[in-house]
C-alpha cells in the first residue's frame, strides 16, 4: 500500500523546509541531538522516505531546524 496524500504532503513539507535551509539528513540528526532527540541518520532517511512519521517527530524536526513559521496549504 502506498502513502496517502496526507503523508505525501507532510513528507514534502518537511523535505522542502530542510532543502530551503540547506540541511542534510546528517545535519538534522545533529540538530535533533542538540534538543535532546536521539535518532540515527538511517532512521531519519527511512521516516522521510516513507512519509509516515508522528506529529511529534515533525515538530521536533521543525524546532531543531529553527522553523518558526510554516505555510500549510496552497500558495
Amino acid at each position: 500500500m502506498g502513502i496517502s496524500k496526507w503523508e505525501h504532503d507532510v513528507k514534502g513539507l518537511l523535505k522542502a523546509e530542510l532543502s530551503r535551509k540547506g540541511i542534510s539528513h546528517s545535519d538534522l540528526v545533529e540538530r535533533l541531538a542538540g534538543i535532546g532527540v536521539t535518532v540515527t541518520k538511517a532512521s531519519v532517511a527511512s521516516k522521510l522516505s516513507r512519509g509516515s512519521f508522528s506529529a511529534a517527530f515533525l515538530l521536533q524536526c521543525l524546532r531543531a531546524i529553527g522553523c518558526d513559521h510554516l505555510m500549510v496549504g496552497p500558495n
